[in-house]
């Protein structure tokens, strides 16, 4: 009897602007990119494409329910993808952190952001010794053991929570006894972290994204420098980030304003773990729970303020609905500017991936000109640190703060 044959390993042959696309570091390979490949591929499979002059291209994760077909892992010379080359990516992503954004105030940041570190569709937030760990793509299952095996020896977490998209939910029930769409061993739901010395609640088994959004970091601590006795609101404030940092730095009266209940008890909740600072719990704080769009054009006019934080949900998911977030961003921002004291600042922000940094940061400064009101640009901001954004597609998060006269 014969002995079965070996699989041949997965190769893929891309049309050449696909082909230019990758070699230029872009991590996606779409369904209607492949040229040609050899044989049927599995979820997670490690497929290797070549160029058109049969040389090595790049490798990548094979995933062939979705429509990024391939998602890159290495680009240039060949490589070997086992234990030591993920254990050398993930210390690197570490490195690039300790110390930094990873310090003695702060043990709560982005460990791991997906493409833009090597980790294409998967992201690690660490919430004090909570690693949370969140898939967006099936490939991801087959590897799983060896690559949660190197983050515990990277990281050296108490806990580390598995959590995955809808997309990936179901194959991986059929692999693991999933306990209400997370695995591992969780400790506690809610774990309390610290940034940048303030102490926030993040739900870590079923919040939203990996339990808080570790993202707007750096523009919080740029509200604090600017809300010196302030009164500020803070539009669509969720758990209270933004409110906090003004508090801790001088505001003299802070209110938040988002739709969900859920949300104004977790910003509440917050406000009593910072309890003992002097300077946070002095200030007073104010919860409003209302439609922001409605409410930012229909409260009473004398509900004016110093600084005013805009800083919506995503409003364009998909490519076709940039143009009615363009609107409700002109619409919020409009109001914004309507409700500002002079002298009165505009921090807006964008997290729309569909909605370009160019397009959003021309509108509000578009609306203030059309205010009739002498105002100056302070600065404008995209990723904090431990979000690099290494191709278009990544660079979701923009802001601008404008001093309206």
């Amino acid at each position: 009897m014969n002995p079965a044959k070996p699989t041949p390993r997965l190769r893929i042959q891309l049309f050449p602007r696909a082909e230019s696309a990758v070699r230029s570091g872009h991590p996606w390979v779409f369904a209607d990119s492949v040229k040609g490949q050899n044989r049927e591929g599995t979820a997670g499979e490690l497929a290797v494409m070549y160029d058109r002059k049969d040389r090595f291209l790049a490798v990548g994760l094979y995933d062939p329910a979705s429509p990024i077909r391939v998602r890159i892992l290495h680009c240039g010379k060949p490589a070997t993808i086992d234990r030591t080359w993920w254990l050398d990516k993930t210390r690197a992503a570490l490195a690039s952190r300790d110390g930094t954004v990873l310090n003695e105030r702060t043990d709560g940041a982005r460990c791991i952001n997906g493409e833009s570190e090597g980790f294409p569709g998967l992201v690690a937030d660490l919430y004090s010794g909570t690693l949370v760990v969140k898939l967006y793509s099936a490939s991801w299952l087959a590897h799983w053991e060896i690559v949660e095996d190197v983050l515990r020896e990277v990281f050296s977490p108490e806990h580390l929570v598995l959590r995955m998209s809808r997309n990936v939910m179901t194959e991986a029930g059929s692999k693991w006894d999933l306990r209400e769409g997370y695995r591992g061993e969780p400790g506690d739901d809610i774990v309390v972290f610290r940034e940048n010395g303030i102490r926030f609640e993040s739900a870590v088994l079923r919040g939203q994204k990996t339990g808080f959004f570790l993202d707007q970091r750096d523009n919080r601590a740029r509200v604090e420098a600017l809300a010196g006795g302030r009164s500020v609101l803070n539009v669509f404030s969720f758990s209270g980030g933004f409110s906090l940092y003004a508090a801790r730095g001088g505001a003299s009266r802070v209110t938040d304003l988002d739709i969900s209940a859920h949300a104004l008890e977790s910003a509440a909740r917050n406000f009593k773990l910072n309890a003992d600072e002097p300077r946070i719990a002095v200030v007073p704080h104010e919860a409003v729970q209302a439609d922001a769009f409605a409410w930012i054009e229909e409260a009473p006019a004398d509900r004016s303020y110093d600084l005013i934080v805009v800083d919506p949900p995503s409003l364009a998911k998909r490519e076709r609905e940039r143009d009615g977030a363009i609107r409700a961003y002109h619409r919020l921002n409009a109001k914004a500017i309507e409700r500002l004291r002079p002298g009165g600042i505009l921090v807006a922000a964008s997290c729309s991936a569909h909605v370009p940094a160019v397009d959003f940061i021309g509108l509000v400064r578009e609306l203030a000109r059309k205010s009739g009101r002498k105002w100056s640009e302070q600065w404008t901001s995209a990723h904090a640190a431990d979000h690099p954004a290494s191709f278009p597609e990544a660079e979701y998060l923009k802001a601008i703060c404008l001093k309206i006269d």
